[in-house]
């Protein structure tokens, strides 16, 4: 009758602990860790000094790296011939999207509509540029420079100041 008794315990101990255990785990899954803040950015560069030190630099890298000129000396065609040239337009192309971050951020953003929609359009035309270079697609890049050219066009035509 002891073992008999002895078991019972030790089965009343372990379910209770068991439901302890299950009580605990679900309060702890109803905690919310909230979410990280963001940091806090300063911007430094003017809308001027980063369309001349990174839009217009990386972009010119982009229209430039793939082309077809006829001459009397007959066809050039230019594309990235290494991993070198490949690595370098790459690099342009996410400069090109990372600048459009950079003109959204507070304090250097025109207006909350357009400059937004705009910037938005010159961060999808650098990751498209780029995936085109993952994939060392010349006509990817050719059809994502153009997009570049007109997220350019339709901002200045908007915004751009002498």
């Amino acid at each position: 009758m002891r073992i008999v008794n002895w078991f019972f315990v030790v089965s009343v101990a372990l379910f209770v602990f068991g439901v302890g255990f299950v009580v605990t785990g679900a309060r702890a899954s109803r905690h919310v860790v909230a979410p990280l803040q963001p940091a806090a950015t300063t911007p430094v560069a003017s809308v001027k000094q980063i369309m001349n030190g990174i839009v217009s630099p990386a972009a010119t890298v982009v229209f430039n790296a793939v082309s077809t000129t006829v001459t009397a000396k007959g066809i050039e065609d230019v594309a990235p011939r290494n991993d070198e040239e490949w690595a370098a337009v790459g690099n342009s192309a996410a400069a090109l999207a990372e600048a459009g971050n950079l003109l959204m951020l507070e304090g250097r953003a025109v207006d909350r509509g357009d400059w937004i929609t705009m910037s938005k359009a010159l961060v999808e035309a650098g990751r498209l540029s780029l995936k085109a270079v993952e994939s060392r697609s010349t006509d990817g890049l050719l059809a994502a420079g153009e997009g570049v050219n007109t997220s350019c066009d339709n901002c200045h035509r908007r915004y751009q100041r002498n």
